[in-house]
């Protein structure tokens, strides 16, 4: 029984099965699918196009689309399930389209928590009850962040020494993310 690697979860039978389904594939249907599949993963709001494009390659090789799709699964979820030639195969192609999907996961993970406006206010304490705090300068923040159709205010205060280090990791984020652009 093979087992997953992490987890030591036994593979559903489906799994198994439909790893040697695509084995038994030739070179040139393992490569037209694999098309398909980064076609997919490039454009994922394209899912109409997929299944078409699924349905068209189960019509033209003699299979029916449902269990296409469940072999399209089973190769995302584990593409380590097949022969070595369709694994190179895989992660070539899976190389050679690497940093577009790593820019598109991105776009759709900092969609997810947009900053949309920022407010800030410094300030200095000028009375207190606690002598050593006298003087003191914060930044009072208040954040509205998208989440979802939503917005949300954060507020935060921070001393003088959390700010620069909150700017400091803002650039740094920032840095990343032209890294990607």
């Amino acid at each position: 029984m093979l087992q997953l690697q992490f987890t030591k979860d036994t593979l559903p039978d489906s799994v198994i099965n439909d790893f040697q389904n695509l084995n038994k594939f030739n070179e040139q249907q393992f490569t037209s699918l694999t098309e398909i599949l980064f076609n997919f993963l490039l454009e994922p709001k394209e899912a109409d196009r997929f299944l078409h494009q699924l349905s068209e390659f189960a019509g033209e090789n003699g299979m029916s689309a449902g269990p296409l799709r469940n072999l399209m699964k089973s190769l995302l979820l584990l593409p380590h399930g097949v022969s070595e030639d369709k694994a190179d195969h895989f992660s070539q192609q899976w190389s050679l389209h690497y940093p577009v999907l790593s820019r598109l996961a991105v776009g759709q993970t900092l969609m997810v928590n947009q900053l949309v406006d920022m407010e800030w206010k410094f300030g200095v304490t000028v009375g207190t009850s606690e002598l050593q705090k006298v003087g003191n300068t914060f930044l009072q923040l208040k954040l509205v962040i998208r989440k979802g159709n939503s917005t949300e205010n954060v507020y935060m205060e921070l001393t003088l020494p959390q700010f620069y280090n909150f700017l400091h990791e803002m650039e740094r984020a920032k840095a990343s993310m032209d890294c990607f652009s």
